[in-house]
């Protein structure tokens, strides 16, 4: 017969170590997703708790780019659309990257960001990226209604606007741009540990990136001895899908989109490794 004390010592969870490689800990996030939804919360709120216009900065970031992209990229610089209006093609373009961009941004500071929580706390680490991805689909879900509301108006008053069946497969796309972004950001963010620079590089890094992606030009306008070294950024064939499933225009390449997947599903494992190996010891580099 157990004593009181011997009962009391009984517990129903037991920290250990991680100690194998390939320990990846997902199981261990769906035990914690309560905790998720309350970061997805926090997070939401907390970075529009004292903004004067709080979530309509939501559109205005995408309306006020595209703004500036017609004008600079449409206007000046006078670079093809595929036919149909600048406008509406920027914004296509801009609220599929701004996801990936301020996914891949925060989680990239996820070891500085939560150092103070991490280091009194134990939860699973991966908690924090994750919760940066599902918060920011709230922006995006936002973002994506006010460029259905202009595809809508552009369809009704332009012939070379028709949205598609592949409409459908945008969860497809935003789930592989969400991972995507959160193993280049959970890379990066184990190597802040020890190189803080990297932190500061990543805001011009992610600017430069989107030049190097057919957000502000189509792909078709790349010239044909290019398109192969644009084939590889693996956001380039989501980007181009996503936009023909709206508007009707660009290069949807299988053979692309199954390279990116498997690009990305393989640099997400090493990431997440990479992740999990960091996040046991990084409170002793920070």
């Amino acid at each position: 017969m157990k004593t009181k004390l011997q009962k009391d010592d009984d517990w129903d969870l037991i920290i250990q170590p991680k100690g194998a490689w390939f320990e990846l800990g997902l199981k261990e996030v769906w035990q914690y997703r309560d905790l998720v939804q309350l970061f997805v919360r926090r997070d939401f709120i907390a970075y529009y708790k004292q903004t004067v216009l709080g979530p309509a900065w939501h559109l205005l970031q995408p309306l006020l780019m595209t703004v500036v992209f017609t004008l600079v990229f449409g206007k000046i610089a006078k670079i093809p659309t595929d036919g149909v209006p600048p406008f509406i093609f920027y914004l296509a373009g801009t609220v599929i990257w701004t996801y990936f961009a301020s996914v891949l941004s925060e989680t990239s500071t996820t070891f500085l960001s939560n150092i103070q929580l991490f280091s009194k706390v134990y939860f699973p680490r991966l908690v924090a990226p994750i919760s940066v991805a599902l918060s920011k689909l709230i922006a995006f879900a936002i973002q994506l209604l006010f460029l259905v509301c202009f595809v809508v108006y552009y369809s009704m008053s332009s012939e070379a606007i028709q949205p598609n069946w592949l409409i459908l497969a945008t969860p497809a796309l935003l789930l592989l741009l969400a991972i995507f972004a959160l193993s280049v950001g959970m890379l990066i963010t184990a190597l802040t540990t020890r190189y803080r620079d990297l932190a500061i590089l990543v805001g011009f890094g992610v600017q430069l990136w989107m030049y190097a992606s057919p957000v502000v030009y189509p792909l078709s306008s790349v010239p044909t001895d290019w398109q192969f070294w644009v084939s590889l950024n693996p956001v380039a064939p989501i980007i181009e899908t996503f936009r023909y499933a709206f508007l009707g225009v660009g290069l949807v390449d299988v053979k692309m989109l199954l390279t990116s997947t498997i690009v990305i599903l393989i640099l997400f494992v090493i990431s997440l490794v990479n992740f999990n190996r960091v996040s046991r010891h990084f409170a002793d580099t920070v």
